[in-house]
């Protein structure tokens, strides 16, 4: 059997020109007439869907693009990432100041103000600001008014999820995935202003999901609650593979918190930081890994049984990020070592090195699942951010 010889994963050098090749595959179909980004790329970088706008999508080309110009110095890209932030501002922001989750050629299709959605135009704004785009700031300010007014919940300490397109009816899901990025775009607030709130809200949040709330499912994070925050055990349980609310418990959400909380340890020197992140990443390899046919499944249930066994690139993505935190942290080899082979499984069965950019989702056995290589939701955020991510902590 041939020997496959990998890359050094760690190298900077490597860690650029694997950025800069997953911007290629996106850069001949990306920009839209519009001044958003296309938003659904089949495999081979076309475009199948050119009306679709959600989003999260367009949030999050906007921090690709942002992220390229600053860490590169690509004006080209710092334009677009402009003309993204115009575009999300113009025809997802709404009269009543909410962002539209949805728009299908040029309509709202979704209204919904979601606090998912939200964060993200938070991280899309703070990114700008640290490409040197300085009047985002105040597109900062505006969504964390927002969200205090029409999500926040200061006597549960955490953020609900959604609201109707008028703005009057509160939804009472309650999830962990929209805190989990709001606090993402705080830490990205915090270092884009200076502010010392939306670190102190980072904060909170990483206190409340990560200790109080986990401490009530061993240690683990769930992803569903009702209106009091009492887990909800029921909810899309069966829907395992739902995009936004899987059921179960979800390693790529364990590593997030892990990195998250890693990040926050740089502001705030704290050792239950260090020892939860290291508690959930841990938790989440050695429940989270298939033995079998390697790599991380997308869940699994309370009983420790895989509930989605397919393979996700996001999961690994923010996996070896918060590895490599772990291991600039503790020195510990172990971490390494894990790094090393997420990186090898992603390098094996997930990226793709013939057409480009990394796959959205395998199978378990690692075959293809389909030929959409960024449906909505996917613009290889996950990927570059955990490369940018290990080239800011070496």
């Amino acid at each position: 059997m041939k020997q496959i010889t990998y890359p050094d994963f760690a190298d900077p050098v490597f860690l650029n020109q694997h950025i800069q090749s997953i911007l290629d595959f996106y850069e001949p179909n990306v920009r839209a007439p519009d001044g958003g980004f296309h938003q659904c790329f089949l495999d081979d970088g076309s475009v199948y869907d050119p009306g679709m706008r959600h989003l999260v999508s367009s949030t999050r080309f906007v921090f690709n693009y942002a992220n390229s110009a600053a860490m590169s110095g690509n004006e080209e890209h710092l334009q677009w990432a402009i003309d993204g932030m115009r575009f999300i501002k113009t025809a997802h922001r709404q009269p009543s100041g909410h962002y539209a989750w949805v728009i299908e050629n040029g309509v709202v299709t979704d209204g919904r103000a979601m606090a998912y959605g939200h964060a993200f135009v938070m991280l899309a704004a703070a990114s700008l600001v640290l490409a040197g785009v300085e009047e985002e700031a105040a597109t900062i300010k505006q969504v964390w008014e927002f969200m205090e007014e029409h999500f926040w919940d200061e006597q549960s300490l955490a953020y609900a999820d959604e609201r109707d397109e008028t703005l009057a009816v509160l939804d009472p899901y309650r999830g962990q995935n929209a805190n989990m990025h709001t606090c993402e775009a705080l830490l990205l607030a915090m270092k884009a202003t200076g502010d010392s709130r939306y670190l102190d809200r980072a904060s909170v949040l990483a206190k409340r999901f990560a200790v109080d709330i986990a401490g009530t499912n061993n240690g683990l994070i769930w992803e569903h609650y009702d209106t009091q925050w009492q887990c909800d055990m029921q909810y899309n349980i069966d829907k395992p593979d739902d995009l936004f609310k899987p059921w179960g418990f979800q390693p790529g959400h364990q590593v997030e918190w892990t990195k998250l909380l890693l990040e926050l340890h740089k502001w705030q020197p704290n050792e239950l930081w260090t020892q939860r992140a290291a508690e959930l990443f841990d938790v989440a390899m050695s429940r989270g890994w298939d033995n079998e046919h390697g790599g991380l499944v997308y869940g699994f249930a309370p009983d420790g049984q895989f509930a989605d066994t397919h393979k996700y690139f996001w999961v690994h993505a923010e996996a070896f990020a918060a590895a490599w935190r772990l291991y600039i942290t503790t020195s510990e080899q172990r971490y390494l070592d894990d790094y090393q082979r997420l990186w090898e499984y992603s390098w094996d069965v997930l990226v793709d090195h013939e057409l480009g950019a990394w796959f959205r989702i395998k199978n378990r056995d690692g075959s293809a699942f389909d030929t959409l290589k960024s449906p909505p939701g996917k613009t290889d955020y996950h990927t570059m951010g955990a490369c940018w991510d290990v080239l800011a902590n070496q």
